[in-house]
């Protein structure tokens, strides 16, 4: 989506080109792959570890940490290809999507009009929004160190990136649409009165 955005307001001219259906779908095979391959490589590796004590998992979900926790083996290599997935899957597209971000920025902010500045300013917050949401509570909760606070945050945190960002992209993308706004409104209207 960052490239997708960045393509349209720092280089329209050259969309059509870049963003084909070929290379759409080479970006999410690519997601998909890195995805599968990531987890695929700890669930092997978490498979091998020894669970005593403790059946039930502190948390809302299945997670890394909660269940390392539980384990009796040395998990030092676990946790080490952990972070070192988390990095190599978290940061790059962070810092892909920041760069876009801010190449977007400085395009906007050179548009003449306040009009067109607005116009494009909208088209991305969204998108910025929920990208923000999605990799600040992700890096938080696997590459920040383990103080005692950030460990009491951590179920709140892994709500909002496994259910927050995805209950709320259909909302968010969908209240763009004039159609949307204006079911919105009249089912707000009946409501109260």
């Amino acid at each position: 989506m960052s490239y997708d955005r960045y393509l349209a307001i720092c280089k329209p001219l050259h969309y059509a080109g870049h963003m084909s259906g070929r290379f759409c779908f080479y970006l999410m095979a690519g997601s998909w792959i890195n995805g599968f391959v990531a987890i695929a490589i700890i669930v092997s590796l978490m498979s091998q570890l020894k669970f005593c004590g403790p059946s039930e998992i502190d948390h809302f979900l299945c997670d890394f940490t909660p269940v390392m926790k539980l384990s009796c083996s040395d998990s030092h290599l676990m946790e080490l290809v952990m972070f070192i997935f988390s990095s190599l899957f978290t940061l790059p597209p962070f810092v892909f999507t920041l760069a876009s971000y801010t190449c977007i920025i400085i395009t906007i902010l050179r548009i003449p009009s306040s009009t067109g500045r607005q116009k494009a300013f909208s088209t991305c917050s969204s998108h910025l929004m929920v990208v923000t949401i999605f990799y600040g509570t992700l890096i938080i909760v696997y590459l920040l160190p383990r103080t005692n606070t950030i460990r009491a945050l951590n179920k709140l945190f892994s709500v909002f990136y496994t259910v927050l960002t995805p209950m709320a992209n259909p909302f968010i993308y969908s209240l763009r649409s004039k159609e949307v706004k204006g079911s919105l409104r009249r089912a707000i209207r009946r409501m109260l009165v």
